[in-house]
């Protein structure tokens, strides 16, 4: 009889363990592949904000050198934010994707390029696509 209990107990308690084995597999495959499409993710965003970066980076450097060429008193303010500009860019923490004002930091050199476009009187039209970056004018 104890026999037959045991077997009864088997059955009965197959369900129980099939579905925690199932929930074990289930959460270990999710797992795996939540750090796959994280890892993606992070990579198409971190290009993207590198992108960007790239781009202000090279408009403020050709803006400094035309406006070191013909340096007026009026360009002082220009310059000023210029080089402001530059000195965000370069500070900003690229290999750190666990800084926690990365964002705060993205949105104030954003600000600061409007800032600058007006300053210049230019309308750039910054575009990420997936051929790439575009800034036009």
């Amino acid at each position: 009889m104890a026999g037959d209990q045991d077997l009864f107990d088997a059955i009965v308690m197959a369900d129980d363990r099939f579905h925690g084995e199932g929930y074990q597999e289930g959460y270990e495959e999710g797992s795996s592949l939540g750090i796959i499409e994280g890892r993606q993710h992070g990579t198409l965003h971190g290009a993207k904000i590198g992108s960007e970066i790239g781009c202000y980076q090279g408009f403020a450097f050709a803006w400094r050198c035309l406006l070191q060429s013909r340096a007026t008193e009026k360009d002082s303010r220009k310059m000023k934010v210029l080089e402001s500009l530059i000195g965000m860019i370069e500070k900003f923490p690229y290999d750190d994707p666990t800084y926690g004002k990365l964002h705060d930091d993205l949105d104030r050199i954003r600000g600061r390029f409007k800032q600058l476009c007006s300053l210049l009187n230019v309308q750039p039209d910054f575009k990420i696509s997936v051929k790439g970056s575009e800034l036009s004018f």
